[in-house]
């Protein structure tokens, strides 16, 4: 229509495509009868195999033990079944009802699946060996999974299973820069589904053992109405803000992303709520869109669950799950600052107001606030953690037994707390948004939905507990707290009997189960598609010839490296959920960086290498022309899905950027730091070089920004995430001494310390390489003994010093070091000023930008409000 209002037609279209993001997240068919049944039993029963199988019940009644390869086997026949009998083979038909050819392709894909299983004493005792049954039932599964995953998620992962399924099959046929030797249809069946190299490898297994779990722990938090209630937060603390409504969808997302395991999800959930709300205060559909688009996208990259990303780098960079997070929460968290702050900008731009809250606190009450609410977390934090260190130190690991009545107790407590208030409601879209609703009420009404997040990160943090068994742990809790809420609210208002709330909880808590199984059929499937990467990487080596691709392409320039490793790692990661998404673009392109950069002269830490690939992988989803988020979105907003990725990822260039600066500056995932006071200033100057790129991008700051404006902010952001670049042109880190003069120069290396070597060699391949490596020196009384305890033999060789021995398992092996190299050169650290002083010459232009723009502001940019 002229006027831009919606046509009836357009409504029908946007309900059809809200439907289909709906299906895609929680199981496509809308069934009734005997089929509904059973499709509600299945899941049903999902739910409780892996709670049986997390929980320590196995072992003390001795029964119901299952290996890993079993449990993965079982897991799969479950995602398998529940993927023929709920998604229909093409959209929009057989929506009400389940064809027989579904129920036996469901019943074939349970049974390929359920084979390791059902005959793994028999498959045990033939390693390598496969019968013709074997092969057949293994191709079976390969095509039955693929076409599971097509219906579960979408072509993308299917096809980018079958080109790698082709690539084995076809490589010598291939051109030579990627040509491999090829394997016959007996060895990719066998390699992909008999053993655990394939689709029952790592990926699976991590999906099996907790993703699972948390899954669940989601379904049962949203079931028990903490989703609302972190909006409902979100929208109190901040709606009164300029740009207020899109503040509180990009901290809600954030919230759900504690606990969601997919953008899409994020969206489908909080956005059906913040996107009308955003358009309700003046904000353009398409931008609506894309603000619940980057903050859910982000949401996949911010800890403690990450999509299950944190778990599987857990098992793929061999570092405990608290490095993991350790290193990947400031990113996230100055990622979501910022665009907290594009929205501000953003709401400025559009000459925004804020809503009326029902309170109005003074500036006094509100700084009161903010601070009591900081020193009662850290109090709170103090006590509990000593306060149950101290029962530790008394109980010993009885101290978890004497504890949970104590948390039971103030988990009533709360309860009977908010009680006093009144019930949240859910928003609703339609309504005009004209006031808020008060703050503290509505922190208080769900104060105990916190406790289950205690309990999790506490027995990962303290405890020690695996995050399956920590999973489990927080699980229970949450399914008491799901029981058990409704009751307690009704006896404490005094507003009728207990009976039917508790019929209510215990509905709510079988409906969750179900739920929770249901949202795990795609994550299932897709973890166990992308197997298929990893396997054929194991059986090919497909992962020296990406190396030697982005090499070629890069003509050896590290930075055109990173560019087309991310560029790689973008398209790869198109249409996939976070979990495959991860395994394919980690598999592929983190070996790329890590030999590729240490030829380079960049010796990267794993993990900042995984997270450089998990970012650019998570992008994805709002990035044209696939940007399965942005569609998402668009059909919640009525915005042009091509359009509304465009401006997300115009917002989430910001979060782009990161993975380059800590791949230079590892000190922003909190690598390398000297202590508190460098802690504060690596957190400080992050922040503000992500504020300043932002104002940067958006193109306004205190006012409309001019283009040597931006330049400079832009050279400032640089400035402050990566104060080195211009340091080192002044004051070289380092320097290449001769490696004829190691043995004195360990004299100087403290114990257990490591140094940079420089050496070269040929590989195993027959290919001349030289590179740089770090060695981990051992302590011992003379240069000569250390040198020793590296595992590794030398003698001179003019200028160079020639290996000529190696130690098995050795520090030298560990280092990459191969009998016959040569050691060119070491790398000795020079004494020079911090690099930190150049935050200053960076600071007082930032200041003198500042001062340009304010005295040139209109009156309208002076008014306005936080």
């Amino acid at each position: 229509m002229a006027n831009g209002e919606p046509t009836a037609s357009s409504d029908q279209a946007d309900i059809k495509k809200i439907s289909e993001v709906l299906q895609t997240e929680t199981g496509g068919r809308a069934l009734t009868g005997p089929a509904a049944v059973l499709l509600f039993i299945v899941p049903l029963c999902w739910s409780l195999f892996q709670l049986w199988i997390a929980s320590p019940l196995p072992f003390i009644f001795e029964f119901g033990i299952l290996n890993s390869t079993e449990a993965r086997s079982i897991h799969l026949a479950f995602a398998a079944f529940l993927a023929f009998s709920a998604f229909p083979m093409f959209r929009g038909r057989h929506i009400e009802k389940v064809p027989i050819f579904d129920w036996v392709l469901a019943l074939a894909a349970a049974f390929a699946a359920g084979y390791l299983y059902i005959f793994y004493e028999e498959l045990s005792g033939r390693p390598g060996a496969p019968t013709t049954t074997d092969i057949v039932v293994a191709m079976g599964g390969l095509v039955l999974l693929l076409e599971a995953t097509r219906r579960a998620l979408g072509l993308p992962l299917a096809i980018v299973a079958m080109v790698f399924i082709f690539y084995s099959l076809a490589g010598p046929y291939m051109p030579s820069v990627i040509a491999h030797g090829g394997v016959s249809l007996n060895k990719l069946a066998s390699h992909q589904w008999l053993g655990t190299e394939g689709v029952f490898g790592v990926a699976l297994g991590v999906s099996t053992s907790f993703v699972f779990l948390f899954v669940l722990f989601g379904a049962l938090l949203e079931k028990a109405g903490a989703g609302n209630y972190f909006i409902q937060i979100a929208y109190a603390m901040l709606g009164h803000m300029r740009g207020g409504p899109a503040k509180a969808a990009v901290v809600s997302s954030g919230l759900s992303g504690i606990i969601s395991g997919s953008s899409i999800a994020n969206v489908v959930t909080t956005g059906t709520f913040t996107i009308p709300l955003m358009k309700r205060v003046g904000f353009p559909a398409t931008k609506a869109g894309a603000v619940e688009v980057a903050a859910s996208t982000n949401g996949q990259l911010t800890p403690p669950i990450m999509g299950a990303a944190a778990f599987l780098m857990v098992e793929y960079v061999g570092i405990s799950y608290l490095e993991v997070i350790k290193h990947a929460i400031l990113p996230a968290l100055i990622s979501y600052v910022a665009l907290i702050y594009i929205v501000h900008l953003e709401a400025c731009k559009l000459k925004m107001k804020g809503i009326e809250r029902l309170d109005k606190p003074t500036l006094a009450q509100r700084m009161l606030t903010w601070v009591m609410m900081l020193i009662g977390l850290s109090v709170l934090t103090f006590l509990v953690y000593y306060g149950i260190g101290w029962t530790k130190d008394i109980f010993g690991d009885k101290a978890m037994w004497v504890l949970s009545p104590a948390v039971v107790g103030i988990y009533i407590a709360l309860v009977a707390y908010s009680a006093r208030f009144p019930e949240l409601e859910e928003d609703d879209p339609n309504d005009p948004a004209e006031t808020l609703p008060p703050v503290g009420p509505t922190v208080k009404t769900g104060l105990y939905f916190l406790l289950p997040v205690v309990v999790l990160v506490w027995c990962l943090t303290v405890e020690r507990f695996s995050p399956q068994l920590s999973a489990f742990w927080a699980t229970v809790f949450m399914i008491f707290i799901v029981v058990t809420q409704r009751p307690l609210q009704t006896f404490f208002r005094k507003s009728g009997p207990l009976l039917e709330p508790f019929k209510q909880g215990i509905s709510e808590l079988i409906h969750s189960l179900a739920t929770g199984a249901r949202n795990m059929v795609g994550i299932g499937v897709a973890t166990a598609t992308a197997g298929i990467v990893v396997g054929t990487v194991t059986l090919t080596g497909i992962g020296l010839v990406m190396t030697e691709f982005v090499e070629f392409i890069s003509g050896g320039n590290l930075m055109l490296m990173l560019v087309f490793t991310a560029f790689i790692s973008l398209l790869l990661g198109m249409g996939l959920p976070t979990t495959a998404n991860y395994i394919v673009v980690s598999t592929l392109m983190a070996p790329v960086i890590v030999t590729l950069g240490a030829q380079n002269g960049l010796l990267v830490p794993l993990i900042a290498v995984h997270l450089f690939v998990f970012y650019f992988g998570i992008l994805a989803d709002d990035t044209p022309p696939v940007g399965l988020a942005a569609y998402a979105a668009a059909a919640i907003s009525g915005a042009d899905p091509i359009k509304t990725g465009i401006q997300g990822f115009t917002y989430d260039i910001r979060t782009a950027i990161l993975p380059f600066m800590f791949i230079f500056n590892t000190q922003l995932l909190l690598i390398g730091l000297t202590g508190w006071f460098d802690l504060l200033v690596t957190i400080a100057s992050a922040v503000t070089a992500m504020l300043v790129f932002s104002a940067a991008t958006q193109g306004y700051w205190f006012t409309k920004s001019r283009v040597w404006e931006t330049a400079l902010l832009l050279v400032i952001t640089f400035t402050l995430f990566r104060p080195g670049y211009w340091w080192d042109m002044i004051y070289p880190p380092t320097e290449e001494r001769s490696a004829v003069s190691i043995v004195e120069h360990l004299e100087t290396v403290p114990a257990d310390q490591e140094i940079i070597i420089k050496a070269s060699g040929m590989t195993i391949d027959g290919t001349e390489v030289s590179t740089y490596l770090q060695l981990a020196i051992p302590g011992a009384a003379t240069p000569k003994e250390r040198l020793e305890k590296t595992g590794m033999e030398l003698s001179p060789d003019g200028d160079r010093m020639m290996v000529d021995f190696v130690q098995f398992d050795s520090p030298a092996e560990d280092a990459g070091i191969q009998f016959g190299w040569t050691i060119d050169a070491y790398l000795m650290e020079l004494q020079r000023p911090p690099k930190e002083l150049m935050f200053i010459p960076a600071l007082i232009l930032l200041g003198l930008v500042a001062f340009n723009q304010f005295r040139r502001r209109t009156d309208e940019d002076r008014g306005l409000s936080a």
